[in-house]
């Protein structure tokens, strides 16, 4: 099996899904949409098509929890600068735990930050063609 996306789908846990909303909207200057089941709240990342990768915050206290050390650790889309999405972190209420870093001259570059649940993510830019 060939994959063209090695993720299709990720799931960031929130203690408080709207305050997550307003921190991922705010660092990456995007408008999230709600999608609310029985079982599970959930703010979709915005995707120019539902077969692209995708990925929500996600809030249901029986399934998820926030980890700052636990579990995968999600790179999302940080182009054309990790450091255009860094500049805004703290102003909105996260934390730089790894600052821009250099992956490779051909990879670019990777920044990891604490969300406002206590979520570590990560960045990853790659260099311009």
């Amino acid at each position: 099996m060939v994959f063209t996306n090695a993720i299709s789908w990720f799931e960031i846990p929130t203690e408080d899904i709207n305050r997550a909303q307003k921190f991922y909207e705010a660092i990456f200057d995007i408008a999230m949409m709600p999608m609310d089941m029985p079982q599970i709240k959930m703010r979709m990342f915005p995707t120019e098509s539902p077969m692209n990768v995708g990925g929500a915050l996600t809030h249901n206290t029986e399934f998820y929890k926030p980890s700052a050390t636990d579990g995968p650790l999600v790179y999302l889309n940080g182009n054309p600068d990790v450091q255009n999405i860094l500049d805004k972190v703290e102003a909105a209420g996260g934390k730089i735990v790894v600052p821009k870093t250099e992956i490779s001259p051909e990879y670019g570059h990777m920044a990891v930050f604490m969300d406002t649940e206590g979520n570590r993510i990560a960045l990853h830019s790659v260099p311009k063609a």
